[in-house]
């Protein structure tokens, strides 16, 4: 006889615990739980948890639990004393902005490469920009706002310095960027700086903790970042500038790039219309041999750094190879050719006050430019608040052409004046979509097209690629419809002309028929025998019994109709020979709509065919592949379904326009 197995020795009651039985053998309470496990599972591994019991944050949780127990005993007694000492020495991040405890550790065992941390870098940025953006509440603090601010700025800084930043996108949830550094695209959303309302169905205290981990993560990646292209971390920051909602401007960054930087948009100021105090020429002189030597230096060394760092993107970038001959070919992460930070490089921008300051100072700097200005209303660090400033090549606007306003005095033309939003010459005005449009294409767009007031483009994702077969709104609509929908365009197209036809065929009708009658009654009055009989009243009652000709109210359809009949036919030459104008013959088919005919049967015996052929292919298929292959085909049936949706709306739109548009 074998041994008896005892319950719960053995199987998946040894394997697996519940939540309740892993926080009760941990002696922490669930929020806690939440914060050490990465998922909210019903059942958890025994290893898992026994690992958990040596983790070095479960004592912080427990002394932080044993304090709070300390402070409360002291509250009891009355002990305000005892209780506010312990109260200094708790670690409280909303009231001090130092955390309880460090995640560092935690950051080095998820990814053991700095590659990896990039890779999972998207969820990270977007909730930080997410927290960044939000008010203050008790369930989150102004602290921890104030520092997730800070990190991504930061990081905005290191995207500016080296110029990852690829494409961007407007969308109804916010701001899409893309980055590539280091050979990974890193794709993240950052909300509009719209008030954000707080509504009580989110538990912050759940994403407060992915937000405590998020913001450890940026800080590495941050100081990495940094030291890759010879920045020192953390940049300088200024309080009062950034009181001032200077944000960007509110950092200062040191290294030799910054040098390079600096040195590269340095060019003299000019205060209040006079020039700076004049300097001695020699000493001006060997500042500036001075200056040109520490220039070259940088450029060298940074031309090195960059070479090596190229080198190493190439080699750090993942090769998708094909697993087997014919397969698809997956897209290959590669290097923009194109030069982004030369792109608004010989620009100088201003931006009015309707339009969204901090995204398009951050992605005009990221593509080049060095000179920035906007109004004084909008915060600190422009380079430039006066908007009549002559070297200002670009100005932004989002408001509509406001018209010349006209003096009361009288009607006498140089009585108009300029309303406040005058244009100055020689100085281009967009929308702010010209700058999005210009950096996903890697080109500066045409600025007409953009003008203030002016129909914008379409603002197209860069981030989806076109699909064989599918809807592209880059490509004309007759070079992507299918023949079966160019054929169903072209006879609604074919119908509508032939309802104007038709109606001008019937009011012809009606105008022979009223003639036709007209020519009866007069010859009955006149005592001509039309139709060969003794009794004139009796033959014109016959004649208004059979036929009297075409009258309001029949149709052209049902003329077309009674055409066959010989007895109409030869009223027909009776009224034509009376009238003196040829017989009317039945018009003959539209050589147009024949064509059409037939390539329509030409395409349904081509579909029929093909359907045949599939039926007779899905018959040699196991079940399984069968049921595969019919998932297949109805995924792809919906996707075309999709696609014919947005060409015939897009149709509608092309007539709209066509109809709309000046002869």
């Amino acid at each position: 006889m074998g041994r008896i197995k005892k319950k719960g020795q053995s199987g998946a009651a040894k394997n697996y615990i519940t939540r309740n039985q892993a926080v009760r053998k941990l002696q922490i309470s669930l929020p806690d739980f939440r914060k050490l496990a990465t998922a909210s599972t019903t059942f958890y591994y025994a290893k898992d948890i026994q690992y958990l019991l040596h983790e070095p944050l479960l004592q912080k949780f427990r002394d932080q639990k044993a304090l709070e127990k300390k402070i409360s005993k002291a509250l009891g007694r009355g002990d305000v004393t005892d209780a506010a000492r312990l109260e200094r020495n708790a670690a409280r991040p909303e009231k001090t902005g130092r955390p309880p405890y460090t995640l560092d550790h935690l950051v080095r065992e998820r990814y053991p490469t700095f590659v990896d941390a990039l890779r999972d870098l998207d969820d990270a940025l977007s909730m930080l920009f997410l927290f960044a953006s939000l008010p203050s509440t008790p369930a989150v603090p102004a602290k921890m706002i104030a520092r997730c601010e800070r990190l991504c700025l930061e990081f905005q800084h290191y995207l500016i310095v080296s110029q990852s930043l690829r494409k961007s996108f407007l969308s109804i949830k916010g701001i899409y960027y893309q980055a590539t550094i280091q050979g990974v695209d890193i794709l993240w959303l950052v909300p509009y700086k719209f008030n954000q309302r707080v509504v009580g169905d989110i538990d912050f205290r759940i994403m407060g903790t992915f937000v405590q981990f998020y913001m450890t993560l940026l800080k590495f990646i941050n100081f990495k970042l940094y030291s890759s292209v010879g920045l020192v971390y953390p940049p300088k920051f200024d309080q009062s500038r950034d009181e001032s909602a200077a944000e960007l401007g509110a950092f200062t960054l040191e290294g030799n790039a910054a040098k390079a930087l600096a040195d590269a948009s340095a060019q003299p100021q000019i205060t209040n219309g006079e020039s700076e105090k004049a300097t001695d020429p020699k000493t001006q002189a060997a500042v500036n041999k001075l200056i040109k030597q520490m220039k070259d230096t940088a450029v060298d060394s940074q031309q090195e750094v960059v070479t090596t760092s190229a080198d190493a993107e190439e080699a750090a970038i993942d090769k998708f190879e094909v697993a087997a001959p014919g397969g698809d070919v997956l897209p290959q992460p590669v290097h923009s050719s194109g030069d982004p930070a030369s792109l608004f490089a010989n620009c100088t921008f201003f931006l009015s006050r309707e339009t969204p300051r901090q995204p398009l100072e951050f992605i005009l700097k990221a593509f080049g430019c060095k000179r920035v200005g906007w109004d004084a209303v909008l915060g600190d660090g422009a380079y430039t608040t006066n908007p009549e400033d002559p070297s200002i090549t670009h100005q932004i606007v989002d408001r509509p052409i406001i018209q010349a306003a006209q003096d009361g005095n009288g009607d006498n033309q140089t009585a108009q004046k300029l309303g406040p939003n005058q244009r100055i010459p020689g100085r281009t005005y967009v929308q702010p979509q010209w700058v999005w449009d210009s950096v996903n294409d890697e080109e500066l767009k045409r600025p007409d097209l953009y003008a203030p007031g002016a129909q914008l483009p379409p603002h197209l994702s860069p981030f989806v690629q076109s699909t064989h077969g599918g809807y592209d709104p880059t490509i004309p609509l007759e070079d992507q419809e299918p023949e079966e929908e160019a054929l169903q365009d072209s006879d609604e197209e074919l119908e509508s002309d032939e309802d104007e036809e038709d109606e001008e065929e019937e009011e012809d009708e009606k105008a022979t028929g009223d003639l036709a009658v007209k020519a009866i009654k007069g010859a009955g009055a006149d005592g001509m025998d039309v139709a060969g009989s003794d009794d004139d009243e009796e033959e014109e009652e016959v004649g208004d019994d059979t036929f009297g000709g075409f009258s309001e109210g029949e149709d052209a359809n049902d003329a077309e109709a009674d055409e066959e009949d010989p007895e109409l036919q030869y009223q027909r030459e009776l009224i034509a020979e009376m009238t003196g104008q040829p017989v009317a013959q039945k018009p003959a088919l539209n050589p147009k709509a024949k064509a059409k005919a037939d390539a329509r049967k030409k395409l349904q015996a081509q579909a029929k065919e093909e359907a045949e052929d599939i039926e007779r292919a899905k018959g040699m298929l196991s079940k399984k592949k069968r049921k595969l292959h019919e998932q297949m085909m109805y995924t792809n049936n919906k996707k075309s379904a999709e696609d014919q949706k947005l060409r015939e709306k897009r149709r509608k739109l092309e007539k709209q326009k066509a109809r709309q548009a000046p002869a």
